[in-house]
């Protein structure tokens, strides 16, 4: 039987696209406002700190939101206690979280250390998003998704205000995106809370979810940590002001993986079920193959208007053009690999995920330390784009060990990306210059 995606995958991504472009869309303008009222290195320390504190979400979730999904897609009666373990967790990491962040902060001297410290106590509230499983697990995203787009819209306003009271303080700043994030998810825990199952029996064991967890977790963690430890490697070489610059490019690169992120997760409960019925290879190229060439076709359009769109945000900012076209070839390894990355997280294989994330890590290390010295902030580009190769190249070798394979799943289909790319670079390289 042809595993065929469901219309609710679908629906669920065009859901969580529409609410992550708005939630880049008030990023996009935080970091626009801020750019033009902060000094480049304030601004640059300010992204900076907005990239650490992404990996601290991923770090608190430590792979427990994913795992909850595994474990409670075809079993509802398992919701209420692997949801108790699940937070009990989360608890744990953003205690960790929180004094890791505000401790490096005061050992590091930072300006307005107390700030960042503040700022850095909203992951503690992600205990609370983990009550959305039940909006997960039935694939139906509308309310999360307006929840988000709610938060979002608060983060920028608290921005606003504290712009229009004068503040000029980086950290601040930090606070004003921290409210926004902590009142989401309030927020979401409260629209979910009605949904959920009481627990009449004591939550699940700790160890055997966090067995399964850390694996998973340690990967999300990894894959944050090479998404943004090239911050690291640009302050020190470049210095605070060409972070600022690449962030931005960074940023730009986030709204063009919001689909390759967001089908996949959108996914998870069927690729997990097709995996059981042994459709698994088939189910990932399925959902990996139209939108790998959609996404060639939008990114190469891009590729002849990095400079006009990075000006956008100030003087200085398009010299960063070349650096925004590595992260666009960057982009379109992500469709790939996220939609195969997922495939062996719904195989169950988890330290298959943290062998390919760790390794993705190192190829990321490498490709920073020999790069950003010679080339700058097109080296931590490029070495984005080794790390996205070998990510899809390490998953497809674990679907392969599990026996799903599915680049052998209509191959003709997976040219469209490449194809689609150089189509929409040259039309637009030829746009572009008229």
């Amino acid at each position: 039987m042809i595993a065929h995606v469901p219309r609710r995958v679908w629906s669920g991504t065009g859901l969580l696209v529409l609410g992550r472009l708005f939630g880049s869309a008030c990023t996009l303008a935080t970091l626009f406002l801020l750019a033009q009222r902060l000094a480049g290195d304030g601004f640059g320390r300010f992204t900076f700190y907005l990239a650490l504190f992404m990996v601290l979400d991923s770090f608190v979730d430590l792979g427990t939101g994913q795992v909850l999904v595994q474990r409670t897609a075809d079993d509802p009666q398992a919701v209420a206690p692997m949801l108790g373990a699940a937070r009990r967790i989360r608890l744990a990491t953003g205690v960790i979280g929180v004094l890791a962040v505000g401790s490096g902060a005061f050992l590091a001297g930072e300006p307005g250390a107390v700030w960042i410290l503040v700022a850095s106590l909203y992951p503690l509230t992600h205990v609370l998003e983990l009550s959305t499983i039940v909006f997960k697990n039935r694939i139906a995203w509308a309310k999360p998704v307006v929840v988000r787009a709610v938060a979002s819209g608060a983060s920028l306003a608290f921005v606003v205000a504290f712009l229009a009271a004068g503040v000029r303080a980086p950290e601040l700043f930090l606070v004003a995106i921290a409210m926004g994030s902590a009142i989401g998810n309030l927020l979401l825990h409260l629209a979910s809370r009605s949904h959920l199952p009481r627990r009449v029996g004591p939550v699940a064991p700790l160890r055997p979810f966090l067995r399964n967890a850390l694996p998973i977790g340690l990967a999300g963690l990894c894959q944050q940590t090479y998404f943004y430890i090239d911050n690291l490697f640009v302050r020190g070489i470049e210095g605070a002001t060409a972070v600022g610059h690449y962030n931005v490019a960074v940023r730009i690169m986030s709204f063009g993986i919001m689909v390759a992120v967001f089908a996949p997760l959108a996914a998870l409960p069927w690729l997990t079920r097709e995996h059981a019925a042994g459709r698994l290879g088939v189910a990932a190229a399925r959902l990996a193959q139209p939108l790998f060439a959609l996404a060639g076709l939008a990114l190469g359009l891009l590729w002849g208007f990095c400079e006009p769109l990075l000006a956008l945000f100030g003087a200085g900012f398009a010299a960063a053009g070349d650096t925004l076209r590595w992260l666009l070839l960057a982009c379109l390894a992500v469709y790939v690999g996220a939609t195969f990355l997922t495939a062996v997280v719904a195989s169950g294989r988890a330290r298959g995920v943290l062998g390919v994330a760790a390794a993705g890590l190192a190829v990321n290390l490498i490709g920073n330390s020999a790069l950003v010295p010679r080339m700058g902030i097109e080296g931590a580009a490029a070495a984005t784009l080794a790390t996205e190769i070998a990510v899809v190249l390490g998953a497809a070798m674990v679907l392969a060990r599990v026996g799903a394979h599915p680049l052998r799943s209509r191959p003709w289909a997976w040219l469209g990306g490449p194809a689609l790319f150089l189509l929409g670079a040259t039309v637009s390289s030829a746009l572009s210059a008229s």
